[in-house]
């Protein structure tokens, strides 16, 4: 075996074992009662729970029955920008993407896109997030918005920036939840999301980033 190839070997091993450590355990839990009823009732009652290296559960997801869809097969681009994504419950301080503290609660999530301008280049790998909002500021499925979501998802933090959780693309999305790693020690909370687009059932992936945050100041 070449020193190239044991090299990369080893990298798949660690990879692995680093990524066991990371876990998702799927309950059957009703979607918390701090949600508006409109939000809760397009939530699946099965929880997905990530659990962190210790067994201490770092948030608790709730994903939509049903996503509308602009098209079935575009991705993230197939959907409406501020679409409710679903919900999120930390049971401790979370930091997210952009490393703000998150207080303990209960947050919806709403599909938002990263402007394409100087303040924005280079801090992130992709432009697709999930901004949060805590529930009790977000009575209402209705499409937002952007601008409008941007000032929302601020009350999730205690400084001038929306709350965000990067998303990552996932075009195979497996058939069970599960935590997977990605480069420049990202980890994703990757789940398949049913969609309808034009009358049609179909299903797009969704990769939540649950550790790792941007290197971008």
């Amino acid at each position: 075996m070449t020193r190239t190839l044991a090299a990369a070997v080893l990298l798949a091993l660690v990879g692995r074992g680093v990524a066991a450590d990371y876990a998702v355990k799927v309950e059957d839990t009703p979607p918390p009662k701090e949600l508006a009823a409109p939000v809760r009732a397009l939530l699946d009652a099965k929880a997905m729970t990530v659990t962190d290296t210790a067994g201490k559960p770092l948030l608790t997801v709730w994903q939509r029955k049903t996503l509308p869809a602009k098209a079935g097969d575009q991705g993230y681009a197939g959907l409406e920008e501020t679409a409710v994504l679903g919900a999120v419950k930390f049971p401790a301080v979370w930091k997210d993407y952009r490393q703000q503290n998150i207080k303990p609660g209960v947050y919806t999530l709403r599909l938002g896109i990263q402007p394409m301008d100087g303040d924005h280049m280079g801090t992130a790998p992709y432009n697709e997030f999930a901004l949060l909002t805590p529930a009790a500021n977000d009575p209402k499925p209705d499409l937002l918005d952007p601008k409008d979501l941007q000032e929302q998802s601020k009350t999730a933090t205690v400084r001038k920036h929306p709350g965000v959780v990067l998303l990552f693309p996932n075009p195979k999305p497996g058939d069970k939840p599960a935590v997977e790693g990605k480069p420049q020690e990202h980890w994703v909370l990757s789940y398949k999301q049913p969609v309808k687009a034009g009358g049609k059932d179909a299903a797009l992936g969704v990769s939540l980033v649950v550790v790792g945050h941007s290197m971008a100041e």
